[in-house]
């Protein structure tokens, strides 16, 4: 299995509409996506989190999904508009 995860710090600018999209989009991301077997996004909380606002994990069935996600029609259309609006970190590790 493949675990991909996320920080995002938003950019100035960035609206609450955008950033609510944001949870949705990426929550909707399962079901269309295959081989995307776990999708959790939201609200950084952590006292630790040095200007990260919003954090996810993804998981993949294996290597293979999940390189096909990060050319997926559906993935890439959200990241069009999100990756304007973000400063990513992303960490992906195999379990």
């Amino acid at each position: 299995m493949i675990v991909h995860t996320f920080l995002f710090r938003w950019k100035s600018g960035t609206t609450e509409d955008q950033k609510k999209r944001a949870i949705h989009e990426i929550q909707a991301l399962q079901g269309k996506i295959p081989g995307l077997l776990e999708t959790l996004v939201g609200n950084n909380l952590s006292p630790r989190a040095q200007g990260y606002d919003l954090g996810g994990v993804m998981k993949f069935t294996d290597l293979s999904t999940f390189e096909a996600y990060n050319d997926h029609p559906v993935h890439q259309r959200l990241l069009a508009w999100l990756m304007p609006l973000i400063d990513p970190v992303e960490v992906d590790f195999e379990v």
